[in-house]
C-alpha cells in the first residue's frame, strides 16, 4: 500500500465538491493510514474531527450479519431455516406472476434474506408499512413493521433472483425473536461493548445530534447540496433498521472492520466471530441468474454476494490488483468498508453525500485497488 497515492487521490476529491472525507486503514489491529479533511458543517465553520458521526445507512448490514452469524455459531439458528419458524407472518407467502396475477410461493429461508434473494423490495411506502405507521405512529416496533412486509406479494419466488431490499431488516426482527432482546440491545452487548464501540447507536427518523456531519445530496443537476438530518430508513422512533439504521464514527466502524479482517478477533482481544463464520460470510450464495442481477442492477461486475456482503470473485474482470476474497459493503451516503482477512487489512471510508453514484462506481473501486498497489 502506497500512502502517498492515497493522499494524492483523496486530495483530488475536493474538486468534486465533497464537503468532508474521513478514512482509516488498519492492519493487524494497528492504524496504518489516516486521512481527515473538510468540514462537518461548512455553514458554521465546523471542521470534521475524530468524533464526527455519520449516518452509515447500509453499512449497518455488516453489523446485522455479524450478529446473525453469532447466533448461527451458538446453534440458535441456521441459514437453512424457514423464516416463518421465527416470524409466523411469513407463512403462506405469495408472489407476483408474469401475467400480473398473484400465486402462492415459498418458503423464504434465512439464506434468502442474507443474500438478497428473498423476493422483497426496498419500497418504504408499501401498504403494510403505511398501515402500521397509521395505526401505531412513532411507537411502531421493529417486529410490527417487519411483519407487515409480506402483506403484499413478493417480486419473485425466494431464491430465484437477487434484488436489493428490506431483507436485512427482517433479519433484525429474527434476531430479536431468537435472542429475546431488542436488536439494539443485542448489538450493544455482543458487538459494541466487546469491541469498545462507544459512539454507535440507532439513528432517529430526524436527527439532532450536534456531532453528526451535515448531510448532503447530489441533486438532478449533479451538484452536491445540503439536505436535512433525516434517516428515511428509520421508519419510526422505536424502529431499529437492520438494513440502514445506524449512526457511527469512522473509529468505531474501524474497530468492527478490523475485527472481521482479523478473522473475528478485535483490537480489544475479544473474539466476536469464528474464522469459519468469517469464511461463511464471504462465500458466494448467488447462482448465475442472481449474479447477472447484481451486475445489472448494482454494477457489481466480478462480485458475488454472501452473508450480507459483496465478495470480489474475479478481479481480473475489472483489471484490479485486488485479491479474490476481498469483501465488505457500503452505505447510501457514500460510506464504504473494505476488508481482506488474508492480510488482516481493513479500510473504512466516510463521506455524507446521498444519491452520489460516483462513490460506488469510482471512489470505492479506486480505494480497493490502492490497497493492493
Amino acid at each position: 500500500m502506497n500512502t502517498e497515492l492515497f493522499d494524492k487521490y483523496l486530495d483530488s476529491l475536493e474538486s468534486q465538491g465533497i464537503p468532508s472525507i474521513d478514512v482509516r486503514i488498519n492492519k493487524d489491529h494497528e492504524e496504518v493510514y489516516r486521512y481527515l479533511k473538510g468540514y462537518a458543517d461548512p455553514v458554521h465553520d465546523v471542521k470534521v474531527g475524530d468524533d464526527t458521526r455519520y449516518l452509515v445507512f447500509s453499512m449497518t448490514k455488516i453489523q446485522t450479519m455479524t450478529a446473525l452469524m453469532q447466533l448461527v455459531e451458538a446453534g440458535k439458528i441456521s441459514l437453512d431455516d424457514d423464516v416463518a419458524k421465527y416470524l409466523p407472518a411469513y407463512k403462506n407467502l405469495t408472489m407476483k406472476t408474469e401475467d400480473g396475477g398473484v400465486a402462492p410461493c415459498g418458503p423464504m429461508l434465512i439464506k434468502h434474506l442474507v443474500s438478497m434473494q428473498s423476493g422483497l423490495d426496498y419500497n418504504l411506502e408499501r401498504p403494510g408499512i403505511v398501515r402500521v405507521l397509521k395505526e401505531f405512529g412513532q411507537k411502531a416496533t421493529t417486529r410490527q413493521i417487519v411483519d407487515s412486509f409480506v402483506e403484499t406479494p413478493l417480486e419473485f419466488a425466494p431464491g430465484t433472483h437477487f434484488l436489493y431490499s428490506l431483507s436485512h431488516d427482517v433479519i433484525a426482527a429474527v434476531i430479536e425473536v431468537v435472542s429475546g432482546m431488542s436488536f439494539g440491545e443485542y448489538l450493544k452487548a455482543n458487538i459494541w461493548e466487546p469491541l469498545g464501540m462507544k459512539n454507535t447507536y440507532f439513528a432517529k427518523p430526524v436527527n439532532n445530534d450536534a456531532l453528526m456531519a451535515r448531510q448532503y445530496i447530489c441533486n438532478e443537476q449533479g451538484n452536491i447540496v445540503p439536505m436535512g438530518p433525516e434517516c428515511c430508513y428509520q421508519l419510526s422512533e422505536c424502529y431499529e433498521s437492520g438494513g440502514a439504521g445506524l449512526m457511527s464514527t469512522s473509529y468505531d466502524y474501524s474497530l468492527l472492520a478490523d475485527a472481521l479482517a482479523c478473522f473475528g478477533v478485535g483490537k480489544s482481544g475479544k473474539r466476536i466471530l469464528s474464522e469459519q463464520s468469517i469464511n461463511t460470510i464471504r462465500t458466494n450464495l448467488l447462482g448465475p441468474v442472481s449474479r447477472e442481477d447484481i451486475k445489472n442492477t448494482m454494477g457489481r461486475l466480478g462480485y458475488g454476494y454472501g452473508v450480507g456482503m459483496q465478495i470480489l470473485l474475479e478481479p481480473e474482470l475489472l483489471g484490479s490488483p485486488a485479491k479474490p476474497g476481498v469483501f465488505g459493503w457500503d452505505g447510501a451516503a457514500g460510506a464504504a468498508t473494505i476488508m481482506y482477512p488474508e492480510e488482516h487489512l481493513s479500510l473504512v471510508f466516510m463521506i455524507h453525500v446521498r444519491n452520489y453514484g460516483y462513490s460506488y462506481g469510482t471512489i470505492h473501486p479506486k480505494m480497493r485497488d490502492l490497497l493492493f498497489e
